[in-house]
């Protein structure tokens, strides 16, 4: 703005003031997903547009970070006291807190890409506004859409008296962002990039360091160095574990996986975890759950359950915790390169990260690496990575190593010979992991705030359209994401293998696709890749228990001709390739026990599988109890636990929470079991056990019927999930 960019200033009342005289009253405010929005910012144009209805404000966006606060009153009961404890310090979105309470003025729109899963089905405001676009497209499509102010939280830092900056938890769009905003400039276009800098922020290397004046104003002090949004973990149900076995088979040591947030994910991780640290253990679930029986030859082609000895990589456009919980767990630590040659060498076998043979300068040469008679390109190289040590000096005749002196026509066998003496012991500026965005709980932020600047180097970030693509670096990305592993989550699958993961069949959007399309793509593309769905099998308890597994559904993610793998808690179906027959055998082989006959028998009206086809005897006890009989024993032991790394709930909040979470579950699949408990409650005392929950929960002197009601819930819930 007025030509000058890079200003820094602690007023966001006047950043917002120049912005609207600039740009005028039609603002149209991009941020990106999730951690990465810079709350006053969009609170003050929130603000100002509430003030005056001449202003016309679109917030385009997506995953605003909401505290939560439950629809009903006993769910804001209980909820309250965690979000004041767990958020302490968190400032909300103000236009979010209007938009739940149905109080956005009409001047104001928001328009997601992306939500949290089924936080606005029955919102018609948001059902109305969704773009559906991939998460590489994004930022493409609000530009398109118009908009004319971009906007995000950065990190700062001083570095020997310098200030920098770093994109931080979101260089996804942000990058191309930036340079949209750059190329409308250059045309003549009006346009404004604007950030908040949050000290609190991890600071973040890869495509994420930027200089000052990629913005036109930055936002600086201590107002702005709030609390991050750290939401706590989900907690991981036993069929989710058995999901997150049968996933960890199919991960080859030595490749790359990409994995999301929630239950599922630390479920994966956990699974990858007992294989690397109790494998006797997790060997023994594999053969008493069968898994090894069943489906021994597509985890002996495409998987693993050994320990992890070279590790994986991580490309993942959500980097979060679980990658945190695999690089402390030694699982995460495959590095990689941004060079063609090396990652060559690596993946034949001739070069490893952590030593560097005697010949690598001849196999460079060999390769067209580097020349035989050494440029300064050449030097600059061969340190950048580390195969010549530090501190060395380039003429071009001789590289200096003090006042010894090495010749650098290497086409003389001699002087091939002596730079061996020179040569580093372990190569540099690899990285273990490249995201495009990263959040979690607290502790994860504290975790890389906590590093030196060279192991949070380790954790790379850059754009989506790095992440997410092959495209324009198809020969270095296919070499470091080998064996790649793109695990992601489907709410159906069709027993033809297509996928439901967004929408419901009535058009409802359940989240967005985000970057699913990219992952099947990617994995279709890679020889060596595979695609892996997880889906739960079921879904609702009771009269409203139904199969996540169907014949058909009206909504479609991932069409039946990108099939792949599919997993459930009930096994592996590999179905990439295979005829519609043998797709529906695998299928009906993975779904529950209770709706195998019914889908069997669709899939033979259809004419679709053969009329004397049979389930076989081995996929018929597809059940929960199975699960439970086999898992339990070993949650007695430590293993399958809730939060298996850790959880920012505390045990009355964990207890409580999941006896109203199975309370709600009863209403819906038992309503008539519900209302004989409560009605049983009504004669009985209160345990004393139950006093302290009460009173969590504010209902120790309760001053109405209605209250009278809640705190009989509550026992009841407590008792019917096994809690008094």
């Amino acid at each position: 703005m007025n030509g000058k960019t890079g200003i820094v200033s602690n007023d966001v009342r006047k950043c917002v003031d120049q912005v609207i005289r600039y740009l005028g009253k039609d603002i149209k405010l991009g941020m990106t997903l999730a951690l990465g929005k810079p709350i006053l910012i969009a609170n003050e144009f929130y603000r100002r547009a509430k003030e005056d209805p001449s202003i016309s404000l679109k917030l385009l966006t997506a995953l605003p970070l909401e505290k939560p606060r439950g629809h009903t009153d006993i769910e804001k009961r209980f909820l309250k006291p965690i979000a004041e404890r767990v958020f302490d310090g968190v400032i909300d979105f103000d236009f979010m807190l209007d938009l739940r309470d149905g109080k956005l003025p009409e001047n104001v729109a928001i328009y997601e890409f992306f939500c949290k899963a089924g936080a606005n089905l029955n919102n018609p405001h948001y059902q109305m506004n969704h773009i559906s676009s991939n998460y590489t497209h994004c930022a493409r499509d609000a530009f398109d859409y118009g908009c004319n102010i971009f906007a995000q939280l950065i990190s700062v830092r001083e570095f020997d008296g310098e200030t920098k900056y770093s994109m931080a938890c979101n260089t996804d769009i942000c990058i191309e962002a930036a340079e949209v905003i750059r190329k409308k400039r250059e045309n003549g276009e009006k346009a404004v990039m604007i950030a908040e800098a949050n000290i609190n922020m991890p600071f973040m290397y890869g495509d994420a360091v930027v200089d000052a004046d990629t913005y036109d104003i930055i936002l600086q002090g201590d107002e702005f160095n709030y609390t991050l949004f750290g939401p706590p973990k989900d907690a991981v149900a036993l069929p989710d574990h058995m999901i997150g076995i049968n996933v960890s088979t199919l991960v080859k040591d030595g490749g790359t996986i990409q994995v999301g947030i929630g239950a599922l994910g630390d479920a994966i991780v956990s699974g990858l975890v007992m294989r690397n640290t109790h494998n006797d253990v997790y060997r023994e679930i594999l053969d008493k759950s069968g898994i090894m029986a069943k489906h021994g030859d597509v985890i002996k082609r495409w998987g693993d359950t050994k320990v992890f000895k070279q590790g994986l990589y991580g490309s993942s456009e959500m980097f979060v915790d679980a990658f945190m919980q695999m690089y402390k767990n030694r699982i995460l630590k495959r590095r990689v390169f941004d060079s063609v040659p090396l990652m060559k060498l690596i993946n034949k076998g001739e070069l490893s990260a952590d030593k560097i043979p005697a010949d690598i300068i001849d196999k460079l040469i060999e390769m067209g690496a580097i020349h035989a008679k050494l440029t300064g390109e050449d030097f600059s190289f061969l340190t950048e990575y580390g195969i010549l040590k530090k501190d060395l000096k380039y003429t071009k005749s001789a590289i200096k190593d003090g006042k010894v002196s090495y010749l650098t026509d290497l086409n003389n066998a001699a002087n091939r010979t002596k730079i061996r003496k020179i040569l580093g012991k372990e190569l540099l500026n690899g990285h273990i992991i490249l995201g495009a965005f990263f959040v979690g709980p607290q502790a994860f932020y504290d975790a890389l705030n906590e590093m030196s600047e060279d192991e949070r180097k380790l954790f790379a970030m850059s754009g989506v359209e790095k992440v997410n693509q092959l495209y324009g670096g198809e020969e270095i990305r296919a070499l470091q994401r080998k064996d790649a592993r793109f695990i992601n989550t489907g709410m159906v699958a069709s027993i033809l293998g297509s996928i439901a993961s967004d929408q419901l069949q009535d058009g409802r959007l359940v989240s967005g696709i985000g970057g699913q399309y990219n992952f099947v793509s990617m994995a279709h593309a890679l020889p060596d890749a595979r695609l892996i769905v997880m889906v739960k099998s079921v879904k609702g308890s009771g009269k409203a228990l139904k199969s996540n597994i169907v014949f058909s559904y009206g909504h479609c993610s991932v069409p039946r001709h990108l099939r792949d793998i599919i997993v459930t808690e009930y096994g592996i179906a590999d179905v990439r390739g295979k005829p519609d027959q043998d797709v529906i055998a695998a299928l009906i082989n993975v779904a529950d026990s209770r709706f195998q006959k019914k889908l069997l028998a669709q899939a033979k009206k259809a004419k679709k599988i053969p009329m004397d086809y049979e389930i076989p005897e081995e996929y018929r006890n597809n059940t929960p109890d199975k699960i439970t009989k086999l898992l339990k024993p070993y949650q007695e032991q430590g293993f399958f636990q809730p939060f298996p790394f850790g959880t920012d709930l505390l045990p009355d909040d964990i207890a409580l929470g999941g006896s109203l979470k199975a309370l709600k579950g009863l209403a819906a699949g038992h309503p008539l079991k519900l209302v004989k408990g409560l009605l049983f409650e009504f004669v009985r005392p209160i345990p004393g056990s139950a006093q302290r929950h009460i009173e969590r929960m504010k209902l120790e002197a309760p001053a109405s019927v209605k209250e009278r009601v809640m705190r009989k819930m509550v026992v009841f819930a407590l008792r019917n999930n096994k809690r008094l």
